[in-house]
């Protein structure tokens, strides 16, 4: 929860802030004199009150600093409450020029209760707002990364699937049918499972979907094996972009990326839960990467969300695998053996 962070040096004001806004339901913490502020502002409050008498040039100084500190999303609100004897324009003027990056209050001593706390809670207000704006943009980000990353992934998926057709045409027109064949498949994968409209949708459709640009007529390079489960919708969603999240991985370094290698989609029910593996052969030798990708984090956060459990990931040298289980109920609809 927010706090407060009162600045008065004078015991009497601090003590009746305290209590005030106490009673109120608003935690407050004071800086009193002598305390060094800087370790109350890293606390993060949400909004700072202060006496006139607290605004020594060091006091100015130090929130000036931390200001220039804060994200452009931050105006940070601090109520002023000026003695109605000092120079009030002098200093409204003063703190305006050394607190640019603030949302300044100011009352004017004495200030009635109800008007007190109406205006901190205000504050409070104008600083959740604030927090909203920033949440929206670490979304936003969040969300172009993604798209950034899956877009890549399509295009590799696409030049992937070009050279494994181009390997295996005699003809352009053969070429020519195969790619817009398995183009069309890659295009299910997002049109079919991932805005799907249907409530539920079985592993074997998803599998099905995700892999069909992969597979070339005569060959076994992709096999999945696996009793009638079918997932909810929002289950689907995750596993297809999970398995197609693992292919890519497999065209680019993994039992994709050789002509002879392969990968295996296999899944089952033990009891109640559902376990799944991914396992890769034949293809490039596995080094475990010295640092952790957006791939990898989105798989493990993936899965983890989906079966409740996270998953192991084993870099083999011999090929990746992938295994996880979980409850059966928390991602199924009606599964059938």
């Amino acid at each position: 929860m927010d706090h407060v962070l009162v600045l008065a040096p004078y015991r009497r004001d601090a003590d009746y802030l305290r209590q005030l806004l106490s009673e109120h339901g608003i935690e407050v913490r004071i800086c009193s004199t002598g305390d060094s502020i800087a370790p109350y502002l890293s606390a993060s409050p949400g909004v700072l009150v202060a006496t006139h008498e607290a605004l020594t040039p060091d006091v100015v100084s130090a929130v000036a600093d931390w200001l220039e500190t804060q994200p452009s999303w931050s105006e940070m609100p601090i109520v002023v409450l000026l003695d109605r004897r000092s120079h009030q324009a002098k200093i409204k003027s003063a703190l305006g020029a050394s607190w640019p990056r603030a949302r300044q209050i100011f009352y004017q001593r004495p200030v009635t209760p109800v008007e007190l706390v109406s205006g901190v809670q205000a504050a409070f207000l104008a600083r959740l707002r604030q927090r909203d704006v920033r949440d929206h943009i670490d979304r936003e980000i969040e969300l172009r990364r993604e798209l950034n990353h899956r877009v890549k992934n399509i295009l590799a998926s696409v030049v992937s699937i070009f050279e494994m057709t181009q390997r295996r045409a005699d003809t352009l027109e053969t070429f020519s049918e195969d790619f817009r064949g398995r183009l069309t498949a890659l295009s299910n994968v997002h049109s079919a499972v991932f805005q799907a409209e249907g409530e539920a949708v079985s592993i074997q459709d998803i599998v099905d979907l995700t892999f069909e640009p992969y597979r070339l007529s005569g060959d076994d390079r992709v096999l999945t094996e696996g009793p009638l489960v079918m997932l909810d919708r929002e289950g689907g969603t995750t596993l297809a972009l999970c398995l197609h999240e693992l292919a890519t991985n497999a065209i680019k370094y993994g039992g994709l990326s050789t002509p002879h290698g392969q990968i295996s989609f296999t899944w089952g029910v033990s009891d109640d839960d559902l376990w799944a593996r991914w396992r890769e052969s034949g293809g490039a030798p596995v080094v475990a990467p010295s640092r952790t990708g957006y791939g990898t984090r989105y798989l493990r956060s993936a899965l983890s969300s989906l079966f409740g459990r996270p998953p192991v990931l084993t870099f083999d040298p011999k090929g990746l695998i992938v295994e996880v289980e979980g409850p059966l109920s928390r991602v199924t609809r009606n599964p059938v053996g």
